[in-house]
């Protein structure tokens, strides 16, 4: 969240005294001042929320929610993953993960003291992704130095996030989008969208399979039926012509079932002959 510090002279101030929407942090009882964002930070800060919070792994997030480590503390990361309860008012400690997004009018000390709540608190990763300048990740724990992600890298967070996070997707929202999509496809037991795609293969080749056997068997059912009719009318009218078994062949299921039924009082091949003369 940008901010401006603007410490008041009648605190300290403890954060049972703050209310859910007061535009304040506090900082060891001091009160700071938490001014809106620019579009850019607000566009930026939605696409890494999406990315962060469709990971598998991850139980629950939130945007500016308010974390207080102690009644003299109370901090509220841009995006926190994990311990972000269902529930009002403020939350106990701190969350694993905390995303900062720092653009144009950031005050830096105030940062770096809101890095050093958190991490202190408990939480194991900071990452302030920077919108002026280069594009970049600073990545923070409680302990060493910070490190530098740039894109074209990942960021990772392990016991956290499942997956790495692509550092453009904490601010792009074409990278945010595929990043939540492998995610979403992961939290359904996909591994990717080839997956998708395979199973969606797989699916067809056995409903063509099915299909087939089942127009095999319909096939096989007609023949057989023919092979019975023609049978019978060898033994009703003897040796059938050619041209009469062509078009007999024509007849199809409903046909043959009537000529099976007809041919009872037939008594010579003419008698065929004029049968077919009215049904073909």
């Amino acid at each position: 969240m940008s901010s401006k510090p603007q410490y008041h002279t009648t605190g300290p101030f403890r954060a049972e005294q703050l209310r859910c929407g007061d535009p304040y942090e506090l900082d060891d009882g001091h009160l700071i001042e938490c001014l809106p964002s620019g579009g850019r930070h607000a566009k930026a800060n939605l696409s890494g929320g999406f990315a962060l919070e469709s990971d598998p792994a991850v139980e629950s997030a939130g945007f500016d929610p308010g974390f207080t480590p102690d009644e003299e503390n109370l901090r509220a990361p841009d995006i926190a993953v994990g311990n972000v309860p269902d529930a009002p008012g403020w939350i106990s400690g701190a969350p694993p993960l905390a995303v900062e997004y720092a653009d144009i009018g950031q005050n830096e000390q105030n940062l770096q003291k809101k890095i050093r709540t958190l991490l202190g608190a408990g939480t194991r990763y900071v990452w302030v992704v920077r919108l002026t300048g280069p594009r970049r990740v600073e990545v923070y724990e409680p302990h060493g130095s910070p490190s530098l992600a740039y894109p074209g890298q990942q960021l990772e967070a392990p016991g956290i996030l499942a997956n790495p996070v692509p550092v453009e997707a904490l601010y792009d929202p074409d990278a945010a989008h595929r990043t939540a999509l492998r995610n979403l496809l992961q939290r359904r037991g996909y591994a990717d969208l080839d997956a998708v795609r395979e199973e969606g293969r797989e699916e067809g080749r056995e409903e063509g399979w099915e299909k087939g056997q089942e127009e095999g068997r319909e096939r096989g059912r007609e023949e057989g039926e023919l092979a019975l009719v023609l049978r019978q009318l060898r033994r009703a009218v003897g040796q059938i012509p050619e041209s009469e078994s062509q078009r007999i062949r024509q007849l199809g299921r409903d046909g043959l079932a009537a000529l099976a039924e007809a041919l009872l009082d037939f008594r010579a091949t003419s008698d065929l002959t004029a049968w077919l003369e009215r049904h073909v």
